[in-house]
């Protein structure tokens, strides 16, 4: 539907998306459900039981790097009974293996994408569910068979992957990690990745094809930008990770030499693998920032009370990073002997990919810029999701310099790095949106006093805990290593690492915070309006607080963009500082600007 919005064509528009009926079984309505906010409940609820687990693998590796080869203590018998609770070098390249892949494929990929996306979408743009119901659903069950497999990973002989995240060929080979558990680790990894580019498909066709009538694209609140850009790069992206997964399953198992070189000499070369997996590795990066960038445009015009500064500005800069993403995934291969004119050419690309970020962050500073702030718990954790993410990226600059990279690459500098731009911003934006969208997805209000406790352990304990890694990264400590301090040179680090795995634990002990607000918010927190933040977008003005099966009752009609807060007539004349997308304002003005009346593509 393009052109001017007729009445006709409104009206056509309802008939477009049918009311599908409420399913009357449990199993339907809760287990094998194709309504898109109960998948997306779903997805919460695996990624929350996934960050819980990945993030008990985290303590464990800090106590290892303060006590190395000490016995754990509380749980140290129950997880390891044949050494007494003392992580053994096997075991920690396990424990650090399994951490980073659970925490960005398993924990934090669902809860912000499978989760927000699947629940946000259609709400934002007006849309009854997704384009494909049971290709979401398949989606969702996909991604469970997955978790089981990296569950199962842990109960074969010689226990779960222990190759490092990256799984870099030889060491993924039979030889460097014999056994049953890298294999499945791998396979876990192709199988979620067939259920991402499901849901890569799913948002992308409906962010096209189901928009309501009047919301053009830049209508479109930041979050479903955020979303929807990330889908194109799943969808482009993550085959070629699965591709790679699947070639070294094929030399683990069925003696072909993609990667790998036989004892007789063959025609495999490790290096390619590092090509494929950061091809798409690079662009994971921004999959896992691009959503959140998306929440942060819109929590600091929703608490700041006023319109998104350059809001179009702040998209085109997320489709600029978006394109660039794909043509600088080689500063992370600046040590395996690239030609010099190769490297400059992703030096200088990594560089320039900084800009766009940059105009993102200066809008978001002149959006609160003079704002009637409230301090809500989601806008907390917007401006701690702005303070992490912009110490990352500056810090990201000098390991996107050959120079200085060629000293930092490999240390703990990059590990505080990377954990402030994609596990930091993605943990603090994903919990910001947790709460923001909780009375919406429940019915019910979070505990606003615990919600910033959970707020400040969190940023201040992400903060301490990455910002001296990079310290000790600087002062020459290289990742990986089972017991740093057996090197002179680093046995000075010592109490700067015991002083880290203390802010690490305090970060943990935080969570509870959390947890117990949840729990108890879900059960016995106080009833929800339907739009408690006083926001426009019409998730808040058109649905119920949960909302109903169909999400509308009729498809609304959108008049604008979603960051109206003080307008002048506005508080002139209703008496409030917002005004939703779909209300009426003033009937004049509006059909004296109904060539503005969006049409969807």
């Amino acid at each position: 539907m393009q052109g001017v919005m007729t009445p006709a064509d409104i009206e056509a528009a309802q008939h477009l998306q049918h009311i599908h009926e409420t399913p009357k079984s449990f199993v339907k309505h809760y287990v094998f459900s194709i309504d898109h906010k109960y998948i997306a409940k779903q997805f919460l609820w695996a990624g929350l039981l996934f960050l819980f687990f990945g993030g008990m693998l985290a303590m464990l590796i800090r106590w290892q790097w303060a006590y190395p080869g000490e016995a754990v203590p509380v749980v140290g018998n129950l997880l390891f009974p044949d050494t007494q609770g003392a992580i053994t070098p096997p075991t920690y390249n396990t424990i650090f293996t399994t951490h980073g892949l659970i925490m960005i494929f398993f924990a934090i990929t669902p809860i912000m994408i499978g989760c927000f996306g699947n629940f946000c979408i259609p709400l934002m743009i007006g849309a009854r569910d997704m384009a494909f119901p049971w290709l979401n659903l398949l989606s969702f069950w996909i991604f469970a068979l997955s978790q089981a497999l990296v569950l199962a990973s842990f109960c074969v002989e010689l226990g779960s992957a222990a190759a490092g995240w990256t799984t870099y060929p030889p060491l993924a080979s039979q030889v460097g990690t014999p056994g049953l558990g890298q294999s499945l680790m791998v396979l876990a990894l192709f199988v979620t990745g067939v259920s991402t580019i499901m849901g890569a498909i799913n948002y992308i066709t409906t962010v096209i094809r189901f928009r309501a009538p009047g919301m053009t694209w830049f209508r479109m609140p930041g979050t479903v930008w955020g979303l929807w850009l990330t889908s194109i790069l799943n969808a482009l992206f993550v085959p070629v990770l699965g591709s790679a997964g699947l070639m070294l399953l094929f030399d683990r198992h069925f003696g072909t030499q993609f990667f790998l070189t036989g004892a007789a000499g063959g025609t495999g070369d490790p290096i390619l693998f590092q090509h494929l997996f950061w091809i798409f590795g690079h662009p994971e990066v921004y999959i896992l920032i691009l959503p959140i960038w998306g929440f942060v445009i819109d929590f600091m015009s929703f608490f700041a009370r006023k319109p998104a500064y350059w809001f179009r500005g702040s998209i085109y800069a997320m489709i600029t990073v978006t394109v660039l993403s794909a043509v600088v995934y080689g500063h992370h291969m600046f040590v395996t002997g690239m030609s010099p004119l190769l490297g400059q050419a992703f030096m200088l690309l990594t560089l320039v990919i900084s800009v766009p970020a940059e105009i993102l962050f200066l809008n978001w500073l002149h959006t609160i810029w003079k704002g009637s702030i409230r301090l809500t718990v989601p806008m907390l954790f917007g401006l701690g999701t702005i303070f992490v993410f912009g110490l990352g990226g500056l810090t990201g600059i000098y390991l996107g310099t050959i120079s200085t990279d060629l000293y930092l690459h490999d240390t703990m500098f990059v590990v505080g790095h990377f954990h402030l731009t994609m596990a930091s911003a993605a943990f603090l934006g994903s919990f910001g949106a947790l709460y923001l969208w909780f009375p919406k997805m429940y019915g019910r209000l979070m505990n606003p006093f615990l919600g910033k406790v959970h707020f400040w352990f969190s940023t201040v304990g992400l903060t301490l805990v990455f910002g001296f890694q990079m310290l000790a990264g600087y002062a020459g400590q290289q990742r990986r290593l089972y017991d740093p301090f057996q090197y002179s040179y680093l046995e000075g680090l010592q109490d700067l690492n015991r002083f880290t795995t203390y802010c690490a634990f305090a970060l943990a002990i935080g969570q509870l915070a959390f947890v117990y607000n949840f729990f108890y918010s879900l059960f016995a927190g106080k009833r929800a309006s339907q739009n408690p933040w006083e926001l426009g977008t019409i998730e808040w003005t058109d649905c119920a607080s949960p909302p109903v099966h169909h999400n509308f009752d009729r498809i609304p009609v959108v008049y604008r963009g979603p960051h109206e807060y003080n307008h002048p007539e506005v508080l002139e004349k209703l008496g409030r500082d917002w005004i939703g997308q779909t209300e009426e304002f003033d009937p004049a003005a509006d059909a004296a600007t109904s060539d503005e009346v969006a049409a969807t593509a």
